[in-house]
Parts: C-alpha cells; sequence; structure tokens
C-alpha cells in the first residue's frame, strides 16, 4: 500500500537539540509535524474500522508550556473530536533517539481506577493480550520503560498499583522504536509497523473503554 509518510530522518531527531521553546517549537512544526498528520490521516481510519467507533486525530501542540521546550512531541487518536486526554488514546511520537507506538492512558483519563483495577486484577489476561517484546511506561514526558518479558507478576502488579494510586503516575504500553532503525526512514514499512502495533493493542483498548 502506499503512503503519503516517507519516513523519518535525522532532522526530525535533532529538532529536539534546538535549544529555546519558541525555536524548538518551530523545528517541531516545520519538521516533524507534517509527517505526524500524514500518518495519523492514515491510522484514523484503521484505528476506526478496528474499534467500531469513529476515531479522530490530534497533534500536541504544547500549548501549556511557557518556558521549556518538549523533550517529546507526539499525534493522538482517540474517540473525541475535541481532545484525547481523557480517554484512552493510541500515540505516535518521538523522543531524540527513538520513536514510540503507544495504547496511552496518560493521567487525565477519567475512569482511571477502574481501568487499572481491570488490569491489576487480572495480569493473566493483561499479558495474554499484550505481545511480550511490548515495552510499558508510567510517564509519557520521560524515556523510562520496561519490556514487559523482564517483569515478573509482582513488579507488574506494584507497576499498576501505582498507576492506580498515584495522581501523576500513567500507563502506557506499546513499542519504541531506536533512531537509527532503518524501518523509520522506510514510510512504508513504518506504517505497516505501526498497523501491527495498533492491532495488537486494540484487545486491550476496547477492554479499558468498558472498565
Amino acid at each position: 500500500m502506499s503512503t503519503s509518510f516517507t519516513g523519518f530522518n535525522a532532522t526530525d531527531f535533532q529538532v529536539f537539540l534546538t535549544e529555546g521553546l519558541e525555536a524548538r517549537m518551530e523545528g517541531i512544526r516545520e519538521h516533524i509535524q507534517p509527517k505526524f498528520r500524514a500518518i495519523g490521516e492514515e491510522l484514523v481510519g484503521d484505528a476506526a474500522v478496528q474499534s467500531g467507533q469513529e476515531m479522530f486525530l490530534h497533534i500536541a501542540k504544547h500549548a501549556r508550556r511557557t518556558v521549556n521546550p518538549p523533550k517529546d512531541t507526539w499525534l493522538a487518536i482517540g474517540p473525541n473530536k475535541r481532545g484525547y486526554k481523557s480517554l484512552p488514546h493510541f500515540q505516535v511520537g518521538l523522543f531524540d533517539d527513538h520513536v514510540f507506538i503507544w495504547l496511552a492512558f496518560i493521567y487525565e483519563v477519567a475512569n482511571k481506577r477502574n481501568i487499572a483495577s481491570m488490569m491489576l486484577n487480572d495480569t493473566k489476561r493483561f499479558r495474554s493480550l499484550v505481545p511480550a517484546d511490548f515495552v510499558i511506561s508510567m510517564d509519557h514526558m520521560q524515556k523510562d520503560n520496561v519490556r514487559l518479558s523482564d517483569i515478573n507478576d509482582e513488579e507488574l502488579k506494584k507497576m499498576l498499583v501505582r498507576f492506580r494510586d498515584v495522581k501523576q503516575a500513567e500507563w502506557l504500553v506499546g513499542r519504541n522504536i531506536a533512531a537509527h532503525d532503518p524501518v523509520l526512514s522506510d514510510g512504508e514499512a513504518f506504517m505497516a509497523l505501526a498497523r501491527r502495533t495498533l492491532t495488537a493493542l486494540m484487545p486491550l483498548y476496547k477492554l479499558a473503554l468498558e472498565a
């Protein structure tokens, strides 16, 4: 399938080395956001078909920032036209050294305790739904993450308890791709990977909406 997304390149990652909020945001708007729009306009259709609901594309504006430039940026795909933060949603974004493809439950998500409890009460089901090589992050603005296959059930439950009980804790699960990985510079290959990742995460997304 042809794609209007032609791939990420070194310039996209170097944007995050730019000093100053406005200069970095200018780089994000010029180099990265047009690629987000190309990716998102394709993925939003896949997400709608697989979820059985209308989905909408949002591109992070970082509007709340007044001084510190963002260390990462992303697109979000979710079921609310007006915003994405209060509902489970999918993200594609990048830091200076990797691209991420997540199913995201950020700290503003409504029903956070129920979503966390749903996963906590049946970690076996959670593991059956999520590929073992996927990673988990608890903060969408930090690089810290852990591979699901590298943690035992006790560690997984501790993380889920933190997500449930700590207001600022988040739950992001998906795939990280290093900046030097050749798949990122190949638009069609990346879109195929993004679609596979979205498909793999969709069962967990649907469960979370029911929580």
